[in-house]
């Protein structure tokens, strides 16, 4: 008998890749992979990977994705020209330029504001910070109920929304803890939103939320321990779009489409046992999956599904590649490839 593949998609799901134009990055910290998904020249989907370690938040900038990894926040600038293609047909190759060396803060959303500076959500010291070429970060937020920053993941801050103004507006966290670690007795209802300008809770009582992002003038976040999308209002209430299976983090949109992060709960950890995503996953009758779930938003359905059938179990975040059709990078740990990633200069001026 033949071994089943690790990837496994949708009929539909190469269709929907060519009619919105995109292809997808996704990132696991579990197996330390940057994994991107696109479309061959025969219109099949063609997978990529790369070498993180502890690869956790992702955020497209004009042409160059952030990465964050285990000690460092990771800038990938593509260098190739429209025109041109990687030997195997990629029409985008990200390479590593430029890397901050924050230490092991564990990284998880990342976000470029208007002034070009990346904004990411530094959990274990509660708080969002900037990248400081001295000190390796420089916080800038933290939640009111944080009464230091000490190296203690107190609260689990783990989310991050920009507003139109391009300055963080909502934070998620998965406990209003100020002790280290706290976060890990309120995991079932414990959750919040916050306001980030006036540090209010926004919204409470959420399980394990992650991924908040304004889109459209509506504030959507994944309520992760319930396996749910969906959107709060003005009065702080979680409205919830759709049912995904598995506990959902990672969260990117395209026009009406969201693409979410599906994780299969840890054996033996119990971080993600005993949540409302259990009784749902077995009053839909399927057990928790990990892949891809491609969300009609005005509907509300399920369209579109990738698996990952083995080797990986956990993903953390998405980020959709707009005008991409397949992309490639240049690992970090390939020396002879970072050698040969030289870009023709332009012309010395006169």
């Amino acid at each position: 008998m033949a071994a089943r593949p690790m990837l496994e998609a949708t009929p539909s799901l190469p269709d929907w890749l060519e009619t919105i134009g995109c292809a997808i990055a996704f990132s696991t910290y579990e197996t330390h992979r940057l994994f991107f998904l696109g479309l061959g020249e025969d219109g099949r989907l063609k997978a990529h990977e790369r070498m993180v370690q502890r690869c956790q938040g992702l955020c497209i900038d004009g042409g160059a994705l952030w990465v964050g990894g285990q000690s460092h926040l990771w800038r990938f600038a593509n260098t190739l020209q429209p025109s041109d293609r990687t030997p195997s047909g990629a029409d985008r190759l990200y390479v590593p330029r430029l890397g901050y060396m924050t230490g092991d803060v564990d990284i998880h959303d990342i976000a470029v504001g208007h002034d070009g500076v990346p904004v990411f959500v530094n959990t274990r010291f509660s708080c969002l910070a900037v990248p400081d070429p001295d000190r390796g970060f420089r916080p800038v937020w933290k939640p009111a109920f944080i009464s230091a920053l000490r190296n203690e993941d107190r609260c689990h801050l783990n989310g991050m929304a920009l507003g139109e103004d391009g300055r963080p507006m909502f934070a998620t966290a998965l406990g209003r803890c100020d002790v280290i670690e706290g976060w890990r007795e309120r995991r079932t209802d414990g959750g919040v939103l916050i306001d980030v300008p006036s540090g209010e809770v926004a919204c409470a009582g959420l399980s394990m939320p992650h991924s908040p992002r304004w889109h459209r003038g509506r504030l959507w976040l994944l309520n992760s321990g319930s396996g749910e999308l969906g959107t709060v209002d003005g009065s702080g209430r979680f409205e919830p779009v759709c049912f995904c299976p598995g506990f959902a983090r990672g969260l990117a949109f395209h026009g009406k489409w969201a693409v979410i992060g599906l994780s299969r709960p840890r054996g033996g950890h119990g971080t993600l046992s005993a949540l409302p995503l259990e009784p749902a996953l077995e009053r839909a009758g399927v057990s928790a999956q990990c892949g891809l779930a491609v969300v009609d938003t005005d509907s509300g359905t399920v369209a579109h599904m990738l698996w990952l059938h083995h080797t990986v179990n956990e993903l953390y975040d998405v980020a959709i590649l707009p005008g991409v059709r397949r992309a490639e990078a240049v690992g970090l740990l390939d020396a002879r490839a970072l050698a040969e990633a030289v870009t023709i200069p332009t012309e010395i001026p006169n």
